[in-house]
């Protein structure tokens, strides 16, 4: 439950942030959230390239979708991913 609010709430940051590039805010706030976008692609493109790093040998490979949805859900869907692979005991 609370993982899909907080994919929501990324839904929303994202269209906030991308909006900026379709339609410029007034100029004081355009540069800032240029720079917010700027950091979240690095942010989020680190946690990706972090998690493939990490991955066992023998562990079968991130798929494209999973790949991409990490790329835009950040830690809610590693959050998921973790949930799903290693169930408590």
């Amino acid at each position: 439950m609370l993982i899909n609010l907080g994919r929501l709430l990324m839904v929303g940051v994202w269209a906030f942030l991308l909006l900026n590039v379709v339609h410029p805010f007034p100029a004081p706030l355009k540069y800032f959230v240029n720079v917010a976008l700027f950091f979240m692609v690095i942010m989020h493109g680190l946690q990706l390239v972090l998690m493939r790093a990490t991955q066992p040998k023998g562990a079968a490979k991130l798929s494209a979708l999973m790949q991409t949805k990490i790329f835009f859900f950040g830690v809610f869907e590693l959050l998921a991913w973790q949930k799903k692979n290693f169930p408590k005991q």
